[in-house]
C-alpha cells in the first residue's frame, strides 16, 4: 500500500465521520471527511482519492448514486458502508459499481483490513495464481474464449473485437475465471482469492459482480452450476 493513501470519506453522522477519521489518520491514511454527497463529489473531483468510503444514506446525493457517478468517471476502488447487512441498499450498491461494502456499527481494526484488502487487489492486478495455464493463449498471453479474448500481459480484454472496461475487481474476476477454464469456481473460493478475505464473507459481493461482468463479456459466458458455483465457457 502506498505511503499516504488518500481515503474520500463520506458520511453525514458526526461523531462517525469525525471519529473513524482519525483511525485511519492514525493508521497512515490521509483522509478527505465528506458530510453529503455533493460535497463528497465535489471532493473526488477535485482531490482524485486513492479510494472511497461511502455511507449509504447520506443527505443531497444518497451513496448509491454517488458511487455510480463516481464508477461513470473512475475505476478508483469504492467501498460502500450500510447501516444492516440485509439491506437492499448493499446489493445496490453493488450494482453500482462498489467493490465491497462493510456493515455499520464497524470495528475501525476490521474497516482498515478491508481497505488495504481492496488496494492490495487494486495495486497487483494482474495475474492470480494459475491465471493463464489452461487457457487457449497464444505467444502473446491473450486467451481465447470464443469471440471473447483475455491479454492476461496488457489486461485487456475484447469481446467480437470490440474493447470491454472492466474494472480493477472484475478484471481480477475474469482473470480467476479464465485461468481455469471449465472448472468450476466456489464463491467462497472466489472471495478469498479475489476480495482477500481469509475469511467468510458475504457471497453477495460475487454474485453481483458475476451478474456485473456478464453483461459486458457476455451472458452466456459464465455459468452457473447451481449449488457449487460459476464455471467460465470455454
Amino acid at each position: 500500500m502506498p505511503e499516504h493513501t488518500h481515503v474520500l470519506f463520506v458520511e453525514d453522522d458526526d461523531v462517525i465521520r469525525e471519529a473513524t477519521q482519525l483511525a485511519l489518520e492514525r493508521d497512515g491514511f490521509a483522509v478527505t471527511a465528506m458530510p453529503d454527497g455533493l460535497s463528497g463529489l465535489a471532493a473526488f473531483r477535485a482531490d482524485r482519492p486513492d479510494i472511497a468510503l461511502l455511507d449509504v444514506m447520506v443527505p443531497g446525493l444518497d451513496g448509491v448514486s454517488l458511487c455510480r457517478r463516481i464508477r461513470d468517471e473512475s475505476t478508483v476502488p469504492v467501498i460502500m458502508l450500510s447501516a444492516r447487512a440485509d439491506s437492499i441498499d448493499v446489493v445496490l450498491g453493488l450494482e453500482a459499481g462498489a467493490d465491497d461494502y462493510v456493515t455499520k456499527p464497524f470495528d475501525g481494526a476490521v474497516l482498515v483490513a478491508r481497505i488495504r484488502a481492496v488496494l492490495r487487489r487494486f495495486g497487483h492486478a494482474g495475474h492470480p495464481s494459475g491465471a493463464g495455464t489452461d487457457g487457449a493463449a497464444d505467444s502473446d498471453g491473450v486467451l481465447t474464449f470464443g469471440e471473447l479474448e483475455v491479454d492476461t500481459d496488457g489486461m485487456d480484454v475484447r469481446r467480437a473485437g470490440q474493447p470491454v472496461a472492466l474494472t480493477p475487481t472484475e478484471m481480477r474476476l475474469l482473470l480467476e475465471f479464465s485461468g481455469a477454464p471449465g472448472t468450476v469456481l466456489s464463491r467462497d473460493k472466489l472471495l478469498e482469492r479475489v476480495w482477500d478475505y481469509g475469511w467468510g464473507g458475504d457471497t453477495r459481493v460475487v454474485d453481483v459482480h458475476v451478474q456485473r461482468l456478464r453483461q459486458k463479456i457476455g451472458q452466456d459466458r459464465i455459468e452457473t452450476v447451481r449449488g457449487f458455483g460459476y464455471k467460465l465457457r470455454g
